[in-house]
């Protein structure tokens, strides 16, 4: 929990409208838009980051979101957990967590959605305030505002309207799981409880001024690497090494440039070997060993040529090693496309709306592409045109990970702007 917080007056103070309005937004009729309670957002945002829910275990979380939205009035019948969690590759906690609720005046489904799981580094994180940021208060640990500050911006709309009886059209809420693990959630969510939605705001890092409306495609690998277990010391010529294989396939992808950032005649993309496992003594000749490897890239003809350069190295490092009597070992590379690439047009509904909500709070909105992927990427090939919207997360996936205040709150007003808004969307 925090051991500092800023003063309630204080924080008011440089959150109201009128202050804002004086930096840089005129005057307009948007001024009477509501401004949601900003403190309490705040404190939402703090226990959110405290509760531990790496992917597969998001149960904590997603019980405190059901706690405070039954708590602002939303009747338990309109929320519900799907069964995505059943289907994932893992096994999870619990599956997206859902609120559908009939709006207040007749108008297009909107959707908003933020992703309820954190990378392992951020399980134990303690936020504490430093000035201007929130930051973990154990060096070790990330602070785990990626998603937990877009979790908070979704609920913290969702509570406003409930709680405050706001007139908004009929909306969607959706807190996803699985998203650190390949979009798992957003991939297999259950359509038929969505009702429909034509414009979706997706909430996840990076400024709130920052409109994200495209993002990279990327395939999951597993490489299963079979060897020959011997003695290490009495007979290594008979063994043949998974390990040797794997190091030997590893390192041709680093000197050819097919690992990290990949740059060949003019085309872009990246791929990483992230986990190794293998081995349980050093007196045997390793006989098996597990290799988790992804590659990425916008252009989906050059992200296969990736897959397929990986898959070359390891081939040609099992022919490399054998043992004295000849014998080699034997590879297995399981592919996995875990989300397509997509780009949505600058007038899509959803790019138009968030744009003009970035814009009622006095910023220009930057649109953006990104070289991760997003449950956008899922919710877009669904047909659901979703735009990703950052809340003021810094140095993602880093134990050094912070959340800047201020830029946490306009996501929070530019969130229950757009739940809020009833002038009608071309769609």
């Amino acid at each position: 929990m925090p051991t500092k917080t800023p003063t309630r007056k204080k924080r008011a103070a440089a959150d109201s409208p009128s202050a804002a309005r004086s930096k840089s937004a005129p005057m307009t009729n948007v001024d009477a838009v509501v401004e949601p309670d900003l403190d309490r957002a705040f404190d939402l945002v703090m226990e959110l980051m405290a509760i531990p829910g790496r992917s597969c275990q998001e149960g904590k979380a997603a019980e405190f979101v059901v706690e405070r939205l039954t708590r602002a009035g939303v009747p338990a019948d309109i929320i519900h957990f799907d069964t995505a969690h059943r289907r994932t590759p893992l096994a999870g906690e619990c599956g997206n967590l859902i609120l559908k609720s009939p709006g207040t005046q007749r108008l297009p489904r909107r959707m908003m959605s933020a992703h309820l799981d954190t990378v392992p580094i951020c399980v134990g994180s303690k936020p504490v305030v430093r000035g201007k940021f929130v930051e973990s208060a154990d060096p070790h640990t990330g602070l785990g505002a990626d998603d937990r500050a877009g979790v908070a911006v979704v609920l913290t709309a969702a509570v406003e309207i409930f709680e405050r009886e706001l007139p908004h059209p009929p909306l969607t809420f959706c807190w996803f799981v699985q998203e650190e693990i390949g979009l798992q959630g957003a991939r297999l969510i259950n359509r038929g409880m969505l009702g429909k939605p034509k414009l979706a705001f997706n909430w996840d890092g990076g400024s709130p001024y920052k409109l994200t409306i495209g993002a990279t495609g990327g395939y999951r690998i597993e490489i299963v690497i079979e060897g020959i277990a011997s003695h290490a010391g009495g007979a290594p010529e008979r063994g043949v090494s998974a390990i040797a294989i794997a190091a030997l396939a590893i390192a041709d992808l680093q000197r050819n440039g097919w690992h990290g950032d990949v740059r060949k005649n003019g085309k872009h993309g990246t791929s990483n070997v992230g986990v190794i496992h293998g081995g349980e003594a050093t007196n045997v000749v390793t006989d098996h060993v597990t290799v988790r490897a992804e590659a990425r890239s916008h252009d989906p003809v050059f992200r296969k040529r990736i897959l397929d350069e990986i898959e070359k190295a390891f081939r040609r490092a099992v022919r490399e090693v054998k043992n004295d009597r000849g014998v080699r070992g034997k590879v297995e590379l399981h592919t996995r496309l875990d989300y397509e690439s997509f780009k949505l047009p600058i007038d899509e509904p959803c790019v138009t709306a968030a744009a003009e909500a970035v814009r009622t709070i006095g910023r220009e909105p930057e649109l953006a592409i990104a070289n991760g992927g997003v449950d956008a990427n899922w919710l877009t090939a669904h047909g659901i045109p979703a735009v990703t919207i950052g809340c003021g997360q810094l140095g993602q996936h880093m134990t050094t990970e912070q959340l800047d205040i201020a830029a946490f709150r306009d996501a929070c007003r530019i969130g229950l702007r757009l739940a809020t808004a009833c002038q009608q969307v071309a769609t």
